[in-house]
């Protein structure tokens, strides 16, 4: 790069550099200079402002102030003090240390059943996702499978319905009176109506129902495979399990156990799976939390059982972050040439590797196809396990949009996700922002708390509020707020928190810190130059964040059956109870309304995030590389 002359000249090669410092922003709109140069007398020192990352330099910006404080105030009231209350409750019963809680857990042996049900359950789904998970990823992502793209619609069916809704699907198809069962009884009148239910329905639903890890995370992982590695490897005459084994998984191994240790606490969590379909045989944890939670008697088991499982938790989650820590993971080569389709060379293998994946589709496509279906079907065809042409009706939508008790848990829920993913995120922006610039002390403590609903399970963050504010406190102005609509908002937003800041960091960080300086120089405020520069650098990222806990949380039923409100019932609580018996078949195709309108839902909106997200600049790219 040349140098114009009159800089060379400008400054003799025998005069001391000036370092960088010698030219620093100032205040709004000023630049300071102090060079210092032999033979000159310095002038007064500048007063130190503290380094950009201390306490001291945070402490001197308005903006900073304002959210420490309220960040501060949410983090103590909302996520400390009701762990805190819930360890009193368990722990101090009346002011004094006692153990009643736990004597009481180890006597029940409903209790400790449930318990090892759950580890069984977690250990079971660890191994029966990752076969089932891996399986869907190769034969979409990596392997040459006819019509892959067509399997991998089919699979990720699981990305816009889940938790209740999947759940109150398969037992309306396949339960006591779901449709196949009794189009079955029609066939064989003594066949058990409860063969799909305990252990292996469970097992079974949340196999299928859990793959969405694999899909969004370890199909990314897999793009970063050196195919140089495995055209190397092809030449050495290894064969495709070798390269399978030796090079493809070993790259893929961080993100497998993360998704692996992910599985674990969803399993030793579950609650809508065992709840549906578990029935008397097979009951977990978090469903029996439930149970003794509306007992004040047995309140401080259901305590304990929930702590029990946030230990689990939390022990698990340092295993998983020592493990990452002692690991060594790489790849061959540095720059990646991007993966190719491999064949499977073995003729039978390939047979059965195609046979086996659509039949898994089948399996994941079924419960979606027939949801849609029922929804256009009467109660009576569902029950009588037979339907024809003049089953099909209309009536089943119009009840839905003309009934005002029919849709209002449907309104309840998208009110209360919309604004809490809106309040979450709008509130998170200036958190991270102080988080990302501010990097001291404070700010990684307050960055621990805001953590805390990761490494805790939601049965245990709604009870903990549950416990806390059913009395008056003072953090919150002396108010009682279980048993009123906001408790379930506030609940919902704390679950949100982590999974945003950390998002909203990343899109903070990639922002140059240039355009905050220029800002800084042209006279701008610190608020101004947040809301002019900063936020519409990083809205994409929040609008996407704002669609994804949206879509969380419009079914949400493990949080909300601890703190709804009566009169404002949720959609996941509706959907629940509909799947009770025989008596409420009649509410059984409103659910399947329910659900095909929370599909278009959330289709639209993963559409939005990913899909256009994605296609968004192509055409104007392939113009570029044209030109």
């Amino acid at each position: 790069m040349s140098i114009p002359q009159n800089s060379q000249n400008s400054q003799n090669p025998t005069d001391p550099a000036v370092p960088p410092s010698a030219a620093v922003t100032g205040e709004a709109g000023s630049l300071t200079t102090h060079a210092v140069v032999e033979g000159q007398t310095p002038g007064p020192r500048p007063r130190k402002r503290g380094k950009p990352g201390s306490v001291k330099a945070m402490l001197r910006s308005p903006l900073a102030w304002i959210t420490g404080i309220i960040v501060i105030w949410f983090a103590a009231a909302f996520l400390v003090l009701p762990n805190a209350a819930l360890l009193g409750v368990t722990f101090f019963p009346d002011g004094q240390f006692s153990i009643r809680a736990v004597e009481k857990l180890f006597g029940s042996e409903r209790a400790l059943k449930t318990l090892g049900n759950s580890f069984l359950l977690a250990v079971t789904l660890s191994i029966t996702v990752n076969v089932v998970g891996v399986f869907i990823v190769l034969v979409t992502k990596y392997f040459q499978v006819r019509g892959a793209k067509i399997l991998w619609l089919g699979y990720a069916t699981t990305l816009i319905y889940g938790g209740i809704v999947l759940a109150a699907g398969y037992n309306f198809i396949y339960g006591r009176f779901g449709f196949f069962t009794n189009m079955m009884v029609n066939v064989w009148p003594d066949m058990d109506r409860d063969w799909f239910s305990g252990y292996f329905a469970v097992v079974f639903v949340m196999t299928f129902a859990t793959t969405t890890n694999h899909m969004l995370f370890l199909s990314s992982s897999l793009g970063k495979v050196d195919y140089a590695s495995i055209e190397a490897a092809k030449l050495m005459g290894a064969s495709t399990w070798t390269i399978l084994r030796r090079i493809v998984l070993p790259v893929m191994k961080p993100m497998l156990f993360a998704v692996t240790v992910l599985t674990f606490l969803i399993g030793l969590g579950a609650l809508t799976a065992p709840l549906v379909l578990g029935g008397p045989d097979f009951q977990t944890v978090a469903p029996l939390i439930i149970d003794l939670s509306r007992s004040p008697i047995t309140r401080d088991i259901a305590a304990l059982l929930a702590i029990v499982l946030g230990i689990a938790t939390i022990i698990l989650l340092a295993i998983m972050n020592r493990f990452e820590k002692s690991g060594v993971y790489f790849s061959v080569a540095k720059v990646a040439t991007p993966i190719q389709k491999q064949k499977i060379r073995n003729p039978f293998a390939n047979v059965v590797v195609h046979v086996v994946a659509y039949l898994l589709w089948v399996i994941y496509l079924i419960p979606v196809v027939l949801i849609v279906i029922f929804s256009f079907v009467d109660a009576r065809s569902i029950l009588a396990g037979s339907i024809t042409l003049d089953s099909f009706t209309l009536d089943n939508y119009i009840t839905v949009f003309s009934s005002a008790e029919a849709i209002r848990p449907f309104i309840v829920s998208v009110v209360y996700s919309a604004v809490a993913s809106i309040v979450v995120v709008g509130g998170l922006l200036f958190v991270a922002r102080m988080l990302q610039k501010h990097r001291n002390l404070l700010t990684t403590a307050i960055e621990y708390v805001l953590h805390i609903p990761w490494i805790l399970p939601i049965v245990l963050i709604a009870l903990a509020l549950v416990t806390a504010f059913d009395e008056p406190r003072a953090i919150v102005g002396g108010l009682v707020l279980t048993g009123t609509p906001i408790l379930l908002l506030i609940a919902y937003i704390c679950v949100k928190i982590p999974f945003t800041l950390r998002l909203l960091k990343a899109g903070f960080a990639s922002v140059p810190d240039s355009l905050e300086d220029a800002s800084r120089i042209l006279g701008a405020k610190s608020l101004t130059t947040f809301r002019k520069v900063l936020v519409p650098l990083v809205l994409p990222t929040a609008a996407a964040i704002t669609a994804l806990n949206f879509n969380s949380l419009l079914d949400d039923y493990d949080a909300a059956i601890f703190l709804y409100h009566p009169l404002f019932k949720p959609l996941g609580v509706a959907i629940q109870e509909s799947t009770r018996g025989e008596n409420n078949l009649d509410a059984m195709p409103i659910t399947f309304v329910y659900t095909v309108l929370l599909m278009i839902i959330m289709g639209v909106n993963m559409y939005l995030v990913y899909g256009r997200g994605s296609r968004a600049g192509a055409p104007r790219k392939a113009k570029k590389a044209r030109a």
